[in-house]
C-alpha cells in the first residue's frame, strides 16, 4: 500500500454549519492514491500541542491533486484547523487502512449518521464512476436538519437518485434513527451491500438488520487513534469470537466486514 507524508496546501475552508467544515487542500500523491474509506493523519498545529495527529476520513478527492475532509470541531486541535485559512500549509500521512470493496455488487445501500456520512461521499463518487448497481440508496441521518446541512443535496448532486434522510427532532425526513430507514427502502428480494459509517449504536443496529435478511455488510468504524499505522496499537477491538490478536482500526480497518467484529 503507498503512504505518503506531504505539506498540503489549504485551498479552500467551508462553514457548513457552526460546527462542521469542509476542508479542501493540494495533495496530489494521497489524492491520486486513495480509496474510498481511507483516512488520513492531519498534524493540526506546526508544534508539538497538540501532540497527536488526528485521524479524519477521506471525503472526496478532486482530479487527482486535491483532497477533501469532511471535520467537526470538537476538541483543540479540530478548533485550530477551523482557524486556518487558504495558503496557510498542514502536514499530512495517508492515504491509510483499507476501503470499501463495491465493485460486482447488485444492490448497494450507503448508509451514515453524523460525521460518518463522511467517507461515504467518496464512496458514492466511485461507484458511480466505476460501476452501474441495478440499486443504489443512501440513507443519511443526524440530530437536525441544520446538522445535515447541504449535505443530502451533495449525493443527489452527483448523480445519487435515491436519498432518504433521518433526523432525532424530525426536522428533515424521517423522524427518528436512520437505521430505522432500512426496513423502509431495501426491499428483501435484492442482495444487498449495505455499508456504514456513524456512531457505534447505529451500526450495531444496521448489522443486525443485516445480520436478519442476510445481507453483506461493511462497517467503516471511528475510534481513537495516535499513529494510524499500528504502532501504538490504540485502536485496539476485539475480534467476533473473541478469541486470539485484537483487530486495529488503522491498519486492518477503518472497514471491516461486519461479522468479523464483536458487536458489544
Amino acid at each position: 500500500m503507498n503512504q505518503f507524508e506531504e505539506q498540503a496546501e489549504i485551498i479552500r475552508q467551508e462553514e457548513l454549519t457552526p460546527e462542521i467544515f469542509r476542508l479542501t487542500v493540494k495533495a496530489p500523491e494521497i489524492a491520486s492514491h486513495a480509496l474510498p474509506g481511507q483516512f488520513v493523519m492531519v498534524r493540526t498545529a506546526p508544534c508539538y500541542d497538540p501532540l497527536l495527529r488526528r485521524p479524519l476520513s477521506i471525503h472526496q478527492t478532486i482530479g487527482n491533486q486535491q483532497v477533501q475532509l469532511l471535520y467537526k470541531v470538537v476538541g483543540k486541535g479540530t478548533r485550530m484547523l477551523a482557524a486556518m485559512r487558504p495558503g496557510h500549509t498542514l502536514n499530512l500521512t495517508g492515504p491509510l487502512g483499507n476501503g470499501f470493496a463495491f465493485k460486482n455488487r447488485p444492490a448497494i445501500c450507503l448508509i451514515g449518521g453524523g460525521m460518518g456520512i463522511a467517507p461515504l461521499y467518496f464512496l458514492a463518487r466511485e461507484i458511480l464512476r466505476v460501476t452501474t448497481p441495478p440499486k443504489c440508496v443512501v440513507l443519511l441521518g443526524g440530530r437536525t436538519a441544520a446538522e445535515l446541512g447541504p449535505l443530502p443535496r451533495d449525493f443527489k448532486d452527483i448523480g445519487m437518485t435515491e436519498i432518504h434522510s433521518a433526523t432525532d427532532d424530525g426536522s428533515l425526513g424521517h423522524h427518528g434513527f436512520v437505521a430505522e430507514l432500512l426496513p423502509k427502502h431495501l426491499d428483501s428480494g435484492h442482495d444487498w451491500t449495505v455499508c456504514a459509517c456513524g456512531p457505534h449504536p447505529m451500526m450495531k443496529a444496521v448489522v443486525g438488520q443485516c445480520r436478519q435478511q442476510g445481507w453483506q455488510c461493511q462497517v467503516s468504524l471511528e475510534t481513537m487513534m495516535a499513529c494510524g499505522i499500528s504502532a501504538c496499537l490504540g485502536c485496539a477491538i476485539p475480534r467476533a469470537d473473541l478469541s486470539g490478536p485484537y483487530l486495529h482500526v488503522c491498519k486492518d480497518g477503518p472497514v471491516f466486514n461486519a461479522e468479523e467484529v464483536a458487536w458489544l
